[in-house]
């Protein structure tokens, strides 16, 4: 199980990566910083940036609990492994489309993450059940 647990690790710091990149702009203020990120309007890159920081921080509550839910249910470490393996994996692709501007490939790669998260919370329910 310590791979699904490696990947809730590297899910809730993925946030960061993003909002790193975001930040990393000439005339970046930690005095403020939601107002400065406000304010690029103009450079979407930072926008793109900050939007993938939030969307990765809004998926990773559900996901942890669903890592969680299947290792108490008793779902097949391996199983775990692998859907918890392909969230992240769906998650990197995510940001790194959402910085180069891809919606379409950015949406599929939000639905694989949701696609997994979804697997093992129901895996869990079934087991469970």
């Amino acid at each position: 199980m310590s791979t699904a647990y490696w990947c809730i690790l590297i899910a809730a710091l993925l946030p960061y990566v993003w909002a790193t990149i975001a930040k990393a702009r000439p005339g970046y203020s930690n005095r403020n910083p939601r107002a400065w990120v406000a304010k690029q309007s103009e450079n979407y890159s930072v926008q793109r940036a900050y939007n993938a920081h939030l969307n990765a921080f809004e998926n990773f509550a559900p996901f942890a609990a669903g890592v969680v839910m299947a290792q108490l249910a008793g779902v097949p470490a391996d199983t775990v492994s692998k859907l918890a393996m392909a969230f992240v994996a769906f998650r990197v692709l995510h940001g790194i489309f959402y910085l180069g501007n891809l919606p379409p490939l950015r949406s599929l790669s939000w639905l694989g993450g949701f696609a997994c998260t979804a697997a093992l919370i129901v895996l869990a329910a079934l087991k469970a059940a």
